[in-house]
């Protein structure tokens, strides 16, 4: 078995106490998508759930090996974009290992969400010898990336889509918003809590500030802020920034493509506009967000889009199960075969 994957950051703990958090952890998050996917199917009636079934056996599953394929494209690229990020800190790691320890990234985020970025460095720092705390540095800075990519996304999607989505979200989510936020005495304890909790946090570290800096623990931190900050800074680095671009554009394209190309497995779909998938990538990715590969919020998501687009609640439902069943096959099986392949692997590259 692989070593623990930040070796830099272990706090000295009961391992019975990790294994329960861990547990219980994982079971709020997958009791959580559970939950959901009851919530999706309590209000069908045994005619909508024949249909949904009937939905199963008529559609055409040559799209959907297509889907798998562009996902898989994906990660490469994914992997590739990685790589990049390397190259000014003087390490060259393997497209191999970092392909693999992408999909077991992905393969932990399917227990546990942000398991994976901890686990995909682990890999790295195991196979490459590249420190864990640059590493990690990068992966922060890729989810920026992603995020902002993310944001420019859900705009485009606001403009493009306004007479849809945006009728949508005016009508029940942004009042919601505005209800909370606007609400005096949620302002007021929001502040106040705010102040209070800043000021003790301030008054503990002044208090306990010589204990603080010579622990062992600070020292590590420290160490882990400064590889952070030297993986951050490589993205100013990179001596191939077109490339660097076009790799993240093009992951984002491809999975724009993947729920695309999903429509056309139904004949009520297949007539949806590219407007319809965007809104579906945008929405749906935030079940992904929120629980672990989007279990259940994904596929429940997804028919809520495609009910703005006149789609049936049941072809809608068909379609994000089987889209959201395509990629997380594609991922535990991928991820499993990478974690079986990297137990095999004797060979560290390390630095150039």
């Amino acid at each position: 078995m692989p070593p623990s994957p930040i070796p830099e950051l272990i706090i000295e703990e009961s391992p019975r106490t990790n294994r329960l958090t861990t547990f219980i952890k994982f079971s709020f998050f997958l009791g959580l998508g559970i939950f959901i996917i009851w919530l999706s199917l309590r209000g069908l009636t045994p005619e909508e759930r024949i249909q949904i079934l009937h939905s199963f056996r008529i559609a055409n599953y040559n799209w959907v090996i297509l889907t798998v394929a562009m996902g898989i494209s994906s990660h490469v690229l994914r992997a590739l974009r990685w790589m990049l990020f390397f190259e000014p800190l003087g390490y060259h790691p393997s497209l191999k290992n970092t392909f693999f320890a992408v999909m077991v990234g992905y393969f932990a985020n399917m227990a546990f969400p942000r398991l994976g970025e901890v686990t995909r460095c682990g890999i790295l720092a195991r196979y490459e010898k590249i420190p864990f705390n640059k590493s990690f540095g990068t992966v922060i800075t890729e989810r920026a990336i992603d995020m902002i990519i993310f944001i420019f996304l859900f705009f485009l999607m606001i403009v493009t889509q306004a007479g849809t989505i945006g009728h949508y979200l005016n009508t029940n989510i942004y009042p919601k918003l505005a209800e909370k936020f606007n609400n005096p005495l949620f302002g007021r304890v929001f502040l106040f809590s705010s102040i209070a909790f800043g000021a003790l946090l301030i008054a503990i570290i002044y208090l306990l500030r010589k204990k603080i800096a010579a622990s062992s623990l600070f020292h590590k931190v420290m160490r882990l802020i400064l590889g952070f900050w030297e993986g951050l800074k490589s993205l100013s680095l990179i001596s191939k920034p077109g490339l660097f671009i076009f790799y993240s554009i093009a992951i984002w394209v491809l999975y724009f493509f993947m729920l695309y190309v999903c429509f056309f497995c139904f004949t009520d779909t297949s007539t949806l506009s590219p407007g319809a998938a965007l809104s579906g990538l945008v929405l749906g990715s935030v079940g992904i967000m929120v629980t672990p590969g989007g279990i259940g919020l994904y596929p429940a998501i997804i028919q809520e889009t495609m009910m703005l687009y006149g789609i049936v609640r049941t072809t809608g439902l068909a379609l994000g199960w089987i889209s959201w069943t395509a990629q997380t096959s594609m991922i535990l099986a991928l991820g499993g075969v990478s974690l079986l392949l990297l137990s095999f692997n004797k060979q560290t590259n390390g630095k150039a």
